[in-house]
């Protein structure tokens, strides 16, 4: 571990396990308020408690004398954040439409996603393993989704649409997380998404102020809910892989999945058919291997993949 961390894997799984209940939680939430109320609302509790509450600790670690609010790439942050905002808005509409369980094994393809952009606009180098493995994890989307079955219709282009922007997103943190600090850039992530977010409202017809005094308590208490989980969720990532290798965490990510499906039963009743287990397990076991492909490359090129470049949860 660098920094001087001594190796935990773990607790650093138990994190990676409470990340995945945290980020199954979340989703399960925005899909009962997102129901209700308008989605730039939601977006705006998501990102707006992570910029709050990710701005305090770096005013704190300002005052000791650590780097706080500086950021050597601001351009860098700007896109990184508006990326994962796009991703997240695909994500949201989403699940007013899709169960929670199928619509988390959907986001799961996101490393397939990274292999298939990394080709294309990076032009490296693909293994025919890789290759397989995105044909793999296609094919597990496909037979959860199963087109023609009328099961979920066109919503299922929204989270294959926001895995094309988290991906993005991905590719473009490989290339350039190293050279900010995690902490400031998850900082700049929810500030960005903030900003856009405001921006949107004052354009849009929403009333925010009627909303929020119409909301129940319950869904007040769901909206402060939704951007504390993901706030916690992303932290967890980055204590994680700094307690144990990625490549011993990797598989663990795909728990959600699992979680996704007790929670969605739990509040919705659904639960996914047979078929529809099949699928996820595919797209599982292809997303994992793809990411640890991934790893053991970075390795190779002793380019280490940071915390929040080898996250593979979308929130």
């Amino acid at each position: 571990m660098t920094g001087g961390v001594p190796a935990r894997p773990g607790l650093g799984i138990v994190l990676i396990l409470l990340m995945a209940a945290c980020f199954a939680t979340m989703d399960t939430a925005v899909k009962y308020v997102g129901a209700v109320l308008p989605i730039l609302i939601v977006l705006l509790a998501r990102y707006g408690v992570q910029a709050a509450s990710m701005g305090l600790w770096l005013a704190g670690s300002q005052l000791r004398g650590g780097a706080g609010f500086r950021s050597a790439h601001p351009r860098f942050q700007a896109v990184r954040g508006a990326l994962l905002l796009t991703s997240s808005t695909f994500g949201f509409l989403g699940l007013r439409y899709l169960p929670v369980a199928e619509f988390t094994a959907i986001n799961m393809l996101t490393p397939v996603m990274v292999t298939l952009l990394a080709a294309t606009l990076l032009r490296e180098h693909v293994s025919r393993l890789r290759w397989a493995l995105v044909v793999g994890g296609f094919a597990g989307a496909l037979i959860v989704i199963r087109p023609g079955s009328g099961l979920f219709g066109w919503a299922v282009l929204l989270p294959l649409a926001g895995s094309v922007a988290y991906a993005s997103f991905q590719v473009l943190t490989r290339k350039l997380s190293a050279l900010e600090s995690p902490y400031t850039t998850h900082f700049y992530t929810g500030l960005t998404g903030t900003l856009v977010v405001v921006a949107l409202l004052l354009a849009s017809d929403v009333p925010l102020r009627a909303t929020l005094q119409d909301a129940t308590a319950l869904q007040i208490g769901l909206l402060l809910a939704i951007g504390t989980l993901g706030t916690l969720g992303h932290l967890m990532l980055v204590l994680a892989f700094g307690l144990a290798p990625t490549s011993t965490l990797m598989p663990f990510m795909y728990v959600q999945i699992a979680f996704a499906a007790a929670v969605g039963w739990l509040v919705f009743r659904h639960a996914p058919d047979g078929w529809g287990w099949i699928g996820m397990a595919v797209v599982a076991v292809c997303g994992a291997a793809s990411a640890w492909l991934n790893v053991r490359e970075a390795a190779a090129a002793r380019a280490p993949v940071s915390a929040l470049g080898a996250d593979t949860i979308v929130d």
